[in-house]
């Protein structure tokens, strides 16, 4: 019959593009169209009498007479929740009329449902099969708890929910697509969680156990049913009722943040730090196998601890915005906790941030030129010919380029840290985070110097270098005190050890001094080529700009020295003519005078200006 599939679909398809007002006009329309091929729809300006109530064999020869009571009591319940969306906005709670209309719509829809469980219930004449039979409960029970809800029996809206998910997740399995997920996700554990809050139940109870100690155990044929489908899911002990968790089992109860130990009283942040804690356990263990030795291998071992982490964190802020929403003041100790809590847990996710750009920039934090090694397997062959392959400077200016990207990353990291709450307050820590911002910023600066002295602009690196050097300086006298002392295989996060704080300090007291003697020689080439270019006078250096000033002393070569100096022969071709070259015959007195004749009748015209006037 696909009753979940059937009000679900409808939900989503409504409030996709709308809202329960959406919602309810599609419902009103859908119902009359349902009556009508029923044929028991009252015609226009008819006299309306009263239907006869649907039979469970009328269920069984048209599945109709169930979309009818579904519909019915969906369009029921989104009247409901549109009058409650309505006033949401309101300051003050739902109280009068208001209330007791919403109250009413959703007393009438589950009425309306339980009709339907009755009639399948039946299942000789409904001819419903025994997941029909629990799908139709599990649908009432939910209309019954957002009853008992908007009411405020929260034992009554508990136990109702806790009926509505414990069916549902034994459904579960049977179902090709995600809808049952979805619907405990987003209506179920959400109502159970408040409820049971205003139940006094402790949040540190997750919602898989509430749900279980909530359900009726008393109806010996629903669980029977349940079991059918799902014989653990019930027999279940307290700590086991959390199985599929990552670590639930070992939960942890407090967590300690600065010296300061609180309380977790948010089941899901337990769950989360649980998985992180494990999620931490395995990756230790992978690096100290030593099977991830290529830093993209070891950085998708962080992956999981990451992944974690950020659950956590996503968990405790979803705590304390429910706080707020149900009006805690911020000075609640619940409140308090939670912040801590939440300080604790986003630091310990960036920590784990900075810790995979450290693998990924490299061995000592990638302070080495070639510290980061290739991020393809290669063979021993292979590796041996590559290490005697000098990269061309291209190449390693491109992995500079990437390591100043991890560094600004971590840069950027560090900085989200001081936004924290109660971080600001914090002077010992606030010490410890500049300078490691220090220590990153000094590799920074190395890897922009080792760039422009592959490009032998010397002074830009000497000037990158004394940078580095000073930021190191800086750093190194508060890291040396507080570093920590761990082996190498141990994950890195973002506590600085002690050998690479001392190895990144002498690497750069040696690089400032190369840099220094690299502007050195680069000075003393430019010295003997400026007093070579001294020697030549001014007048011979004219295309050049004088960036030293111009020698006064020096504009002529004095006393001049006979030079050869380029002339271009530009009456060499009229001295053709007159000069006897040898070999060549003399021009007879006849031709010269002809030739000569020409010449003289231009002398003749050319006269006056452009030709013009007298003799």
């Amino acid at each position: 019959m696909d009753i979940t599939t059937f009000v679900v679909a409808a939900r989503n398809q409504a409030l996709l593009y709308g809202d329960y007002s959406t919602y309810h006009s599609q419902l009103a329309k859908k119902l009359h169209n349902c009556r009508k091929k029923l044929g028991i729809i009252t015609k226009n300006r008819g006299k309306f009498t009263n239907k006869s109530p649907v039979t469970a064999a009328q269920i069984s020869e048209n599945h109709e007479y169930l979309h009818l009571l579904l519909l019915t009591a969906e369009r029921d319940w989104a009247q409901a929740m549109r009058y409650k969306a309505i006033h949401a906005a309101d300051t003050k709670a739902i109280t009068g009329r208001t209330r007791s209309h919403i109250i009413s719509r959703l007393d009438k829809g589950a009425r309306t449902a339980n009709l339907l469980v009755k009639l399948l219930s039946d299942t000789s004449a409904s001819d419903a099969s025994p997941v029909d039979l629990l799908e139709a409960r599990a649908y009432a029970s939910m209309v019954q708890g957002a009853t008992e809800f908007e009411k405020q029996h929260w034992e009554s809206c508990v136990q109702s929910y806790a009926t509505s998910r414990i069916i549902y997740t034994a459904l579960a399995p049977a179902f090709k697509t995600d809808i049952i997920k979805d619907l405990i996700a987003e209506t179920i554990d959400p109502s159970i969680r408040y409820a049971a809050y205003q139940n006094k139940i402790p949040r540190t109870m997750a919602i898989p156990t509430i749900a279980r100690k909530a359900f009726p155990m008393s109806d010996k044929a629903l669980v029977e049913q349940v079991d059918e489908l799902d014989p653990n899911l019930l027999k279940q002990s307290g700590s086991d009722a959390q199985q599929g968790q990552v670590g639930a089992p070992n939960a942890p109860q407090t967590i300690t943040w600065r010296s300061r130990e609180v309380k977790i009283e948010d089941a899901a942040i337990a769950l989360a730090l649980a998985a992180a804690e494990t999620a931490t356990k395995a990756l230790t263990d992978k690096l100290a196998s030593g099977d991830a030795v290529l830093p993209k291998e070891m950085a998708a071992a962080y992956d999981d601890v990451l992944i974690a982490s950020q659950d956590a964190a996503d968990a405790t802020k979803h705590a304390i915005d429910e706080l707020k929403e149900e009006g805690v003041p911020q000075s609640d100790p619940r409140i308090q906790s939670l912040q801590i809590t939440r300080t604790a847990v986003n630091y310990r996710m960036i920590s784990w941030r900075i810790g995979r750009n450290r693998v990924l920039s490299g061995e000592h934090d990638g302070a080495l030129l070639d510290s980061a090694p290739n991020t393809t397997r290669k063979s021993k062959k292979d590796a041996s010919a590559h290490k005697t392959k000098t990269e061309t400077p291209g190449r390693q200016i491109a992995r500079l380029r990437e390591k100043v990207v991890l560094y600004d990353s971590t840069l950027q990291s560090l900085e989200t840290i001081g936004e924290l709450p109660g971080v600001a307050m914090d002077e010992e820590l606030n010490t410890k985070l500049e300078a490691t911002t220090q220590y990153f910023q000094a590799l920074k600066s190395l890897s922009l110097a080792r760039s422009y002295s592959l490009i032998d602009e010397s002074v830009n690196a000497l000037v990158l270098t004394k940078h580095a050097f000073d930021q190191g300086q800086k750093s190194a006298s508060v890291l040396a005190s507080s570093a920590v002392t761990s082996s190498k295989t141990a994950p890195l996060d973002i506590e600085i050890r002690k050998d690479d704080v001392s190895f990144l300090q002498g690497l750069l007291q040696g690089e400032l001094q190369r840099a220094r003697a690299i502007v050195e020689i680069d000075n003393l080439r430019n010295k003997a080529g400026n007093k070579a270019a001294a020697t030549t006078p001014l007048v011979q250096r004219l295309a050049e700009y004088p960036t030293g000033g111009v020698d006064l002393e020096n504009l002529v070569a004095y006393p001049p020295k006979i030079e050869p100096i380029p002339v271009k022969p530009l009456f060499f071709d009229v001295a053709w003519n007159y000069i006897d070259y040898p070999g060549k015959a003399a021009a007879s007195p006849a031709k010269a005078t002809a030739a000569a004749q020409p010449e003289q009748a231009a002398r003749a015209q050319k006269r006056g200006w452009f030709g013009f006037g007298g003799r």
